[in-house]
């Protein structure tokens, strides 16, 4: 998977920055990773160029803009946005289609937006998905398995990976951190970007929905092969570069005004 850096130790060293929650001391980085306080130095040389990372006082952090907030808390906020887009990718999804839906708190409202829908075929990672359309209309709903995280209740990990590469869909439903003229559709999470890559080996249409705070922000991992998305569904008009990057994709553009 493509991350905003230019080399593997790049991403190892924002691994292991979300693991120690955002920030810790250049040393530590250093001893878990087995390699010399220079090569980390030079690393984050790069990364802090960029605007990723910050160096102070012999430790490192995160840049705070793209550091993401809990799922619940992402669920409570732009409530309205998030249902005006969730209706919206409703209305493209017939009685009986194939779906996959991540984690995203925004695709949290797409299933709730789906509730109504009959003889669903439900892939997901997301046990709060899988909760709301489960024993509902005839729906049948695949919850990927493996270890539930604490902070979304996702499933990641082989066995995830392993669900969602055998079955295939009609439309996969991502949501994501971030939309940049530059990168392209973003993450803040490499498992995420992971699972969110092999759903799209195995979709016919391929959806990202975002709010329009997305929109010109970056995060730290690129999803792979921006070519591969097929519809944008944001609430804002996109600025210029980005609708240049969609258009030189090959990606349509609804946006959602709630009416």
């Amino acid at each position: 998977m493509n991350i905003k850096t230019k080399n593997q130790r790049e991403e190892e060293i924002l691994r292991e920055l979300y693991r120690a929650g955002g920030s810790c001391r250049v040393s530590f980085l250093a001893k878990e990773l087995g390699v010399t306080l220079e090569t980390i130095r030079r690393n984050l040389k790069t990364l802090e160029d960029r605007q990723i990372v910050r160096k102070v006082h012999g430790g490192v952090h995160l840049v705070e803009d793209i550091l993401e907030p809990t799922f619940e808390s992402r669920l409570d906020k732009k409530v309205h946005a998030k249902e005006v887009l969730a209706k919206a990718v409703a209305e493209t999804i017939s009685d009986g289609d194939s779906v996959f839906l991540d984690i995203g708190s925004t695709t949290a409202y797409v299933a709730m937006a789906l509730q109504n829908h009959s003889n669903l075929f439900v892939v997901t990672n997301s046990v709060f998905v899988a909760s709301t359309l489960s024993t509902r209309n005839n729906n049948r709903v695949f919850m990927a398995g493996g270890e539930l995280r604490p902070h979304d209740g996702g499933a990641f990990g082989v066995e995830a990976q392993d669900l969602i590469r055998r079955l295939n869909v009609r439309f996969a439903i991502f949501s994501v951190g971030a939309i940049n003229a530059d990168t392209g559709f973003m993450l803040h999470d490499l498992q995420e970007a992971n699972l969110a890559n092999i759903a799209m080996e195995n979709a016919q249409v391929r959806v990202i929905v975002a709010d329009g705070e997305k929109l010109g922000k970056r995060a730290p991992v690129a999803l792979q092969n921006t070519s591969r998305i097929d519809l944008l569904i944001t609430d804002r008009d996109p600025p210029k570069g980005i609708r240049t990057m969609l258009e030189e994709n090959e990606i349509d553009l609804i946006v959602a005004d709630g009416g």
